[in-house]
């Protein structure tokens, strides 16, 4: 059996080189893209690797150090300029075929690489991580978390506007992400994790009677102390600072940028984005799709390679 996928995602990206870069060829994934494209955008960046395009996943043969292409239909004129509903209608298949081969156990995971999400999803509060989630009706339990060895964050929210986030700071919604955090941590990573959750509001508003953190945070993390290493609420200017966060395994912020902008701080893209409370394995790069290095080869694969490295582990 194959062991996982990688998606190509966004067509007019960097994806294809930092594939061709990466150690996929050295692994029996398959890649879920169009075959033309891939070899097309080689060509350009003068990046020599064997290709081999397959109808189903068993035609891929153990350890013959080539990219296995599962091809999909993509129209494009010029290698790097697919138009956006061309590229949008591809991207959403290759997913989903990647979805159906997990569902159907002809995959045990899949890499997605990087794609634009303004121009894949009519809403815009939505990406891959909520997409997938969706499709597996686990919608709102699923939690997106940002892997490095030595620490990983997760936003409570995702893709929503700073304005709302109030709004979705509610006892159940953070249970359910709390719970599925701690679950497939340990089934993951096959340890109990510390988990430190922040505040939203500046020095936690100092739990002032109608913040969000005494009416919402506290009582939640008092209730799952029993079953879950969880404790805050923590003050979010100081978390990061390494004498603190050393304690934890897990920072749970309340929104995206609140978590993510001092983790890139401190590790740069060497992390991964694995979904939690998936029926399957999904990570992707943590990086986007830097149209502004387009042909210029100079793009670094360390992050897909981390993912190859991680799922290959998670999937044994």
């Amino acid at each position: 059996m194959i062991s996982f996928g990688i998606v190509l995602g966004e067509p007019n990206s960097i994806n294809s080189e930092i594939l061709a870069k990466s150690n996929a060829f050295k692994s029996n994934a398959i890649i879920v893209g169009n075959y033309k494209l891939l070899k097309s955008q080689l060509q350009i960046l003068k990046i020599k690797r064997k290709l081999r395009k397959i109808k189903k996943p068993e035609d891929v043969k153990k350890k013959d150090k080539l990219l296995n292409v599962l091809d999909v239909p993509l129209k494009f004129k010029k290698a790097f300029n697919v138009n956006q509903k061309e590229s949008s209608n591809y991207i959403k298949k290759c997913l989903m075929i990647g979805h159906k081969l997990c569902l159907q156990k002809k995959i045990k995971g899949i890499i997605n690489c990087s794609i634009d999400k303004k121009n894949l999803f009519k809403n815009k509060n939505l990406g891959v991580t909520e997409f997938l989630a969706k499709k597996n009706k686990v919608l709102n339990s699923e939690v997106m978390v940002i892997y490095n060895k030595n620490l990983s964050v997760a936003p409570l929210t995702t893709h929503i506007k700073v304005k709302d986030i109030s709004k979705f700071i509610k006892k159940d919604f953070l249970t359910k992400k709390l719970v599925t955090l701690n679950k497939y941590y340990i089934k993951y990573f096959k340890k109990t994790p510390r988990i430190a959750v922040l505040g939203l509001n500046p020095h936690n508003l100092e739990l002032k009677k109608n913040s969000e953190e005494l009416k919402v945070i506290v009582p939640v993390i008092r209730r799952l102390k029993k079953k879950i290493k969880v404790s805050g609420p923590y003050p979010a200017d100081t978390i990061f600072l390494k004498d603190n966060f050393k304690k934890f395994d897990v920072i749970l912020g309340m929104y995206h940028d609140q978590v993510l902008s001092p983790f890139k701080a401190l590790y740069g893209f060497d992390a991964v984005n694995i979904t939690f409370g998936l029926p399957y394995v999904r990570m992707s790069p943590d990086h986007g799709i830097a149209k502004d290095k387009i042909k210029l080869n100079i793009s670094n694969p360390l992050s897909l390679n981390r993912c190859i490295n991680i799922i290959n582990r998670l999937i044994k």
